[in-house]
């Protein structure tokens, strides 16, 4: 009896030492895949896929460069106006813009509401639809014009190079953004500014050169 327990207890000690090198491998081959798929997931994670957040990230980067418009713009004059209606007056804001490219292109335009950065927005969007084209001889206009627009008139003289422009404060703005860079002018009647802007605005718009006076008479430039 005592032999086979010795036998058994014998057996017993070799089975766990066999189920303990079984667990122990086991554990290794474990501890293999955990570091085959950290390396997998590594690997994965330093290339760069095809896919949106890294353009993103470029996006995301502030741009030097600022995108200039075409035109210029100058605010000739801001007022508050009033609208009386039936519950009482509503405030609001008119302003009045100038856009020009200085390259014979210039229009002017009117606009309204309750802030006066969206009354300029207005202005401005308006007079971008209004642009008229001013012919231009060197730095200058072709031949002297007066402008009129209700009760206010504006005369304009061309000058020699090197003048500069010689203009009242609402005149001013339209020749400047024209591009006109020599010229006289005077205003006479009334000093509302809109009236003045809208007097040059129309006195522009009847300059001539002397190719198109030929083509209109059905002349040649010579016998003018």
């Amino acid at each position: 009896m005592e032999n086979e327990v010795l036998e058994n207890v014998e057996v017993a000690a070799e089975n766990t030492e066999v189920v303990a090198e079984n667990n122990t491998e086991v554990k290794a081959e474990e501890k293999k895949v955990v570091k085959t798929e950290k390396s997998t997931l590594k690997t994965y994670n330093t290339e760069k896929p095809a896919n949106k957040k890294f353009d993103r990230k470029k996006a995301e980067k502030p741009t030097t460069r600022r995108e200039e418009s075409e035109f210029d713009k100058k605010l000739v004059e801001v007022r508050r106006v009033a609208k009386v209606v039936k519950g009482g007056r509503t405030l609001r804001f008119s302003a009045l813009v100038v856009v020009g490219n200085k390259n014979g292109l210039v229009g002017v335009g009117n606009g309204k509401a309750n802030e006066v950065p969206e009354a300029i927005e207005k202005a401005t969007a308006a007079a971008k639809k209004n642009l008229i084209s001013v012919p231009i001889v060197g730095t200058t206009i072709p031949h002297n014009i007066i402008g009129k627009f209700s009760s206010s008139t504006v005369q304009m003289f061309p000058a020699p190079q090197g003048t500069g422009v010689i203009a009242g404060g609402s005149a001013r703005a339209v020749v400047e953004l024209a591009g006109i860079k020599d010229i006289v002018t005077k205003s006479h009647g009334s000093n509302n500014k809109i009236n003045g802007v809208k007097a040059t605005i129309e006195g522009l718009k009847m300059l001539r050169t002397k190719e198109e006076v030929a083509a209109l008479r059905g002349k040649s430039v010579e016998e003018l």
